[in-house]
């Protein structure tokens, strides 16, 4: 690919198959992704949730489309909550999600994700037998009545090809893509976007990537930098300036939930401000990069 066609193709993906940007929405729906795995797109996903509930006072509402259910463990541990029953599988065969929303905590609910849902790909099938685009349409269509409800509804999907992935597309606003400073998730992400670039082509599908969200393992190394500074001359702008370093505090999150503790004196402990105060700001770069796009209307 020339860089002249690749800089015409990310245009597209950003503003659409049509050159236009949708317009202001009530409620925003966000699938953050990479086709490669192992890169902190669960862990993007729910401190980005947490951030928009908590700091931004948003009504957001959490989607677990991955089968390994991992996002719905920490939001799980986060609002001290031992059994969810309700689950997204029960809700594609049921054809209604809002039964299957679980309160987290104030402003955060989650529709979680259980093993079964690998039975996705059956279940459209047999929902939908001889119509693809009714298959990838399905998750968009039982969001309607949710997005009367939320502010914010964010996505979390496996790194693959799969009708996970293209519902979730079909059901998002905007995608934020989360690259970790190593080769194969650069080459993942180049994949995930040339994948949206499909869908948008071939159902006219209004979709936009809303930003890039570097995450280092070894800021400073030379291979992390080379990998930061090859995705900023081929994405430019849409890579945050915002860079998600290693912390100890987010794997806890994984084990404990995500959480603010105080210490004795009653001041936050400055580790998970640490952590938050990166999330916050990689939000807020977010919500700048959206409000440019609305101006455009």
């Amino acid at each position: 690919m020339t860089e002249t066609n690749k800089n015409l193709e990310y245009d597209q993906l950003y503003f659409g198959a049509d050159g236009t940007v949708s317009g202001a929405r009530d409620c925003t729906v966000y699938v953050v992704g990479n086709f490669k795995g192992g890169v902190g797109k669960t862990k993007t996903l729910t401190m980005l949730a947490y951030t928009s509930a908590v700091y931004k006072n948003r009504k957001t509402l959490v989607i677990d489309l991955d089968p390994q259910a991992n996002a719905s463990s920490i939001l799980a541990k986060t609002g001290g909550i031992k059994i969810i029953d309700k689950n997204i599988y029960k809700g594609f065969i049921e054809g209604d999600l809002i039964s299957q929303v679980t309160p987290i905590m104030e402003n955060l609910d989650l529709i979680s994700s259980v093993t079964q849902f690998k039975n996705l790909p059956k279940l459209l099938m047999s929902k939908f037998p001889n119509n693809d685009e009714a298959q990838i349409n399905y998750l968009n269509e039982l969001l309607k009545p949710l997005k009367e409800k939320y502010d914010a509804i964010y996505i979390d999907v496996p790194p693959t090809i799969s009708d996970f992935s293209d519902n979730a597309m079909m059901a998002a606003d905007y995608c934020i893509i989360v690259l970790q400073t190593q080769e194969l998730s650069l080459d993942g992400a180049q994949t995930y976007i040339d994948y949206m670039q499909y869908l948008i082509n071939t159902y006219n599908k209004q979709l936009q990537v809303l930003g890039i969200v570097p995450c280092m393992l070894r800021p400073g190394g030379r291979v992390d930098d080379k990998i930061l500074n090859d995705a900023k001359k081929s994405y430019g702008n849409n890579v945050l300036e915002t860079i998600v370093k290693y912390q100890e505090r987010l794997k806890v999150y994984d084990v404990e939930g995500i959480h603010l503790k105080k210490n004795i004196s009653k001041t936050p402990d400055q580790w998970d401000l640490k952590a938050h105060t990166v999330f916050k700001n990689v939000l807020t770069e977010l919500d700048q990069h959206q409000q440019e796009f609305e101006k455009v209307e």
